[in-house]
C-alpha cells in the first residue's frame, strides 16, 4: 500500500514550473484513477477514457507555466475532462448520422409531429428573441455555430469569463421560459439542433 504525501496545489505548481517530473507523477497518481472513472461513466469505453485522461494531464504539463497561483488542479482536470467528454459525445453523435445511409433513415411525415416540431421551433425562436442582443449572439455562436467559449471570446473580443456569464444567464432564462410553457430546455435543444 502506497502512502500519499500531503498534496498542495501551490507546491505542485511551483514544482511543475521548475519541470520537476515527480510533481507530475504525484499529480497523476492522485487524480488519474478518479478522473478515468468519471470519464468512463460517460463514454463507456476504457480506451476513450484513458485517452481523455492522458490528454488532460498533457495539457497540465504543456500549460504549467500559464497557470495562476490559485490553480486547483482537481477542478482544472475535471473541467478539462468534462469538456473533452462533451466534444467526444458530439463527435460520436455526428458519426452515427454520417454512418447511416439515407435510405435507412426512417422519416415520419405525420402532420401531428410536424406541427409539434413547428410549435417547438416557434417557442424556441420567441425565447431567443427575448435575450439581450449580446447574450443572444454569444448563445448562437455556442449552440448554433459550435464555437468554444475561447473561440467566442476571441470572435467578440471579450473575456472567456464574460462568455461563461452570458451563457449561464441565457440558459437560466431559457430554462425558466420553457418551464413556464410546460416543456424543458433539454427537449428543445435536442429536437431543434441541426
Amino acid at each position: 500500500m502506497k502512502i500519499c504525501r500531503e498534496f498542495s496545489d501551490v507546491a505542485c505548481l511551483a514544482q511543475l514550473r521548475a519541470s520537476e517530473p515527480q510533481a507530475f507523477t504525484d499529480l497523476f497518481a492522485l487524480y488519474a484513477r478518479g478522473l478515468g472513472q468519471f470519464v468512463h461513466g460517460y463514454l463507456k469505453s476504457a480506451a476513450d477514457a484513458e485517452e481523455v485522461v492522458q490528454d488532460c494531464f498533457l495539457k497540465v504539463w504543456e500549460r504549467r507555466h500559464e497557470f495562476d497561483e490559485g490553480i486547483v488542479f482537481k477542478t482544472y482536470l475535471y473541467t478539462c475532462a468534462y469538456h473533452a467528454v462533451l466534444k467526444q459525445l458530439r463527435r460520436q453523435r455526428t458519426w452515427v448520422f454520417e454512418d447511416c445511409h439515407q435510405e435507412l433513415l426512417v422519416t415520419d411525415d405525420s402532420s401531428t409531429q410536424q406541427m409539434e416540431y413547428a410549435e417547438l421551433e416557434e417557442l424556441y425562436q420567441v425565447a431567443l428573441a427575448q435575450l439581450p442582443p449580446k447574450r443572444r449572439q454569444v448563445f448562437a455562436l455556442s449552440r448554433q455555430a459550435g464555437l468554444s467559449y475561447a473561440g467566442i471570446a476571441q470572435e467578440l473580443n471579450i473575456s472567456v469569463k464574460s462568455v461563461e456569464t452570458q451563457m449561464t444567464l441565457a440558459l437560466k432564462f431559457l430554462r425558466t421560459y420553457f418551464r413556464a410553457h410546460g416543456t424543458t430546455i433539454t427537449i428543445i435543444l435536442l429536437l431543434l439542433q441541426v
